[in-house]
């Protein structure tokens, strides 16, 4: 009996094991060498990898083990007191002239002079390579993929998992003949899970693509890359957004950089700003924002409307849950900045941004 037990609990923990594994080498992407093919010509690629223009900070020796086990302790620490309101979004049958729906997370649907862009779509439950193991959903999805009206295009901000995830791309590819837009060695990515070559356009920053009435400029984030242990071998970016009548930018993942003064010189104002909030710690100040550097961020940036973005969906650090839409609205208030916190699922028409509060109750 004792030895069944011991069979029994074995072939278990092999099928957790191999459940847990099923799909990493597919979701890890294409080979270094498939990436370089692309992303070797870039002034930014060098021995190898991609590089910030803006090194980062110096910082106290990083345990690896001390992180993992800090994870491991936190309990409930970065996550809501309750379930998070979700809202079902509903679309006119023409997309507005400036309209944005959070999905959570970095995941938007904007509309923009009549197009729709959606942005870092991720609609799984996990982000990780493993179905089974990883950062799990605070909230549920608000709608399905196939919910979706008409997109235009797809822009990618890098390959990291919460923000390029492999069965949305795939799903993506079966019903939308959208083009996806993504920055220099993403391509690779999606060339090797099935998306048709023509429908990739892989831009260096600086670079640009017209979809239709819009033109996608490539440009500087602060951040790095990487879906397995090789870091660095494809670029991040930001984005900006025009068309004939409004700009937007979306930040995607970034630490501050004064690069975002440039950008707003060059590219603003812009009417609808979308930055990240959340994820940040004293360990990896360089490649998150906190809420008050995001503030500084849309001010360099000649930003009409704030919304923020990377929170409340997975616990990616040690904060509080609610703490980073806390800290941005004190700091938007300081600095006279306008923002919108819409709740996940949540669509609005950027002249008319929701004010209520939908967080505290659950903070």
């Amino acid at each position: 009996m004792l030895r069944a037990t011991v069979v029994g609990a074995t072939t278990a923990g092999m099928g957790l094991l191999a459940r847990a594994a099923w799909g990493i080498p597919t979701a890890l992407g294409a080979s270094r060498a498939d990436i370089a093919q692309v992303a070797g010509d870039s002034p930014r690629f060098a021995e190898g990898t991609f590089h910030n223009t803006q090194p980062g900070g110096e910082l106290r020796p990083v345990n690896p083990l001390a992180i993992i086990a800090a994870m491991l302790s936190r309990g409930d620490t970065g996550t809501p007191s309750g379930p998070v309101p979700v809202a079902v979004p509903h679309f006119p049958t023409v997309a507005d002239q400036l309209a944005v729906t959070w999905y959570g997370h970095s995941s938007a649907l904007i509309e923009i002079d009549g197009r729709r862009v959606l942005v870092d779509p991720v609609w799984s439950d996990r982000v990780s390579p493993s179905p089974v193991i990883g950062p799990k959903r605070l909230h549920p999805v608000p709608a399905g993929l196939a919910e979706l009206p008409p997109v235009d295009v797809v822009l990618i901000s890098h390959d990291h998992y919460d923000h390029l995830d492999l069965p949305t791309v795939r799903e993506l590819v079966r019903t939308s003949p959208a083009p996806f837009v993504v920055p220099l060695g993403v391509g690779a990515h999606l060339r090797a899970w099935g998306v048709p070559a023509e429908r990739v356009v892989e831009l260096d920053w600086g670079g640009q693509a017209r979809v239709r009435e819009l033109i996608l400029t490539c440009t500087e984030a602060r951040h790095f890359s990487g879906r397995g242990l090789a870091r660095n071998t494809t670029l991040w970016s930001s984005w900006v957004i025009a068309g004939p009548q409004h700009g937007v930018f979306f930040g995607g993942d970034t630490g501050y950089t004064p690069s975002f003064a440039e950008i707003g010189a060059r590219f603003g104002p812009f009417n609808l700003t979308l930055l990240p909030i959340g994820a940040y710690n004293d360990q990896w100040p360089d490649v998150h924002m906190n809420p008050e550097e995001a503030v500084r961020a849309h001010g360099d940036l000649g930003g009409g409307l704030l919304v923020p973005v990377h929170w409340a969906t997975f616990n990616l650090a040690f904060h509080e849950w609610s703490e980073p839409v806390r800290r941005l609205l004190a700091e938007a208030e300081r600095a006279d900045a306008r923002v919108a916190v819409p709740m996940p699922g949540e669509r609005f028409v950027v002249s008319d941004p929701p004010e209520r509060d939908w967080w505290s109750a659950i903070s």
